[in-house]
């Protein structure tokens, strides 16, 4: 209505004052040519109103989407800092059992060697290097040196054994020390015949501390293919 409306008072406007009581001026056919417009518009507003309606329907699908992807923005942010917690929880488990693993390992240490040949007596105290070796899991015992290095910090246990033909000028004295300090002896001695002795303590060293047997001054120790004298150690516990 309201384009009629318009387009009757343009078409009014549109014709001279005086021109209205012309007699060539059929107002009749003017009006009937409006009623025509309006018929003809009439179905542009439907659609203008429809298209209208649709717009407005299309606008509301469209907030309704914003909102949902912003649900759904929130919801994988969300997931993504669950995801980055659990990595995160993933990663310090994984570490703690390889760290669990790696101490496991660490702690499996155990040696046990022989000299397989006779020693001494020397003018000092002498380090006995314990060439022969059954067992040394963990490889803290060098038969190089004839010195354990401790792995880590723990209690460890040690027993030595040591063996010598008796006499009335010849002893076994050996002695365990721990970083150059002694902390036991095997001493034994006779007249004659097979003498031997052998002698253990639990020891709580720290990472890196040192151990060997060191045969004393004037003094001698016998061994062979039969391993008579013998070193063995092994961690009892870390701490």
């Amino acid at each position: 209505m309201l384009i009629f409306i318009t387009v009757l008072m343009l078409n009014v406007w549109a014709i001279p004052a005086d021109d209205l009581f012309l007699p060539n001026i059929n107002i009749l056919e003017e009006l009937g040519k409006i009623k025509i417009m309006e018929t003809r518009m009439e179905p542009m507003e439907k659609e203008m109103e429809r298209l209208r309606t649709e717009n407005t329907a299309q606008t509301k699908k469209l907030e309704d989407t914003k909102i949902k992807m912003d649900e759904l923005l929130k919801e994988n942010e969300a997931q993504a800092k669950e995801l980055e917690t659990m990595r995160g929880t993933t990663n310090d488990v994984k570490n703690k059992v390889d760290d669990l693993i790696k101490q496991n390992e660490v702690s499996k240490v155990a040696f046990s060697v022989s000299l397989s040949s006779s020693n001494g007596p020397h003018s000092g105290l002498h380090t006995l290097i314990y060439k022969h070796i059954f067992l040394n899991t963990g490889d803290a015992y060098d038969a190089n040196t004839g010195i354990f290095t401790a792995p880590l910090k723990g209690v460890y246990v040690f027993r030595v054994f040591s063996k010598a033909y008796g006499s009335q000028d010849k002893a076994v004295v050996a002695g365990l020390f721990r970083n150059g300090q002694h902390e036991i002896s095997t001493y034994a001695r006779q007249d004659g015949g097979f003498i031997g002795s052998s002698n253990g303590v639990s020891l709580l060293l720290e990472k890196g501390d040192k151990v060997c047997v060191n045969l004393y001054s004037g003094y001698w120790i016998f061994d062979n293919e039969h391993h008579h004298s013998t070193f063995s150690g092994h961690l009892l516990f870390p701490m």
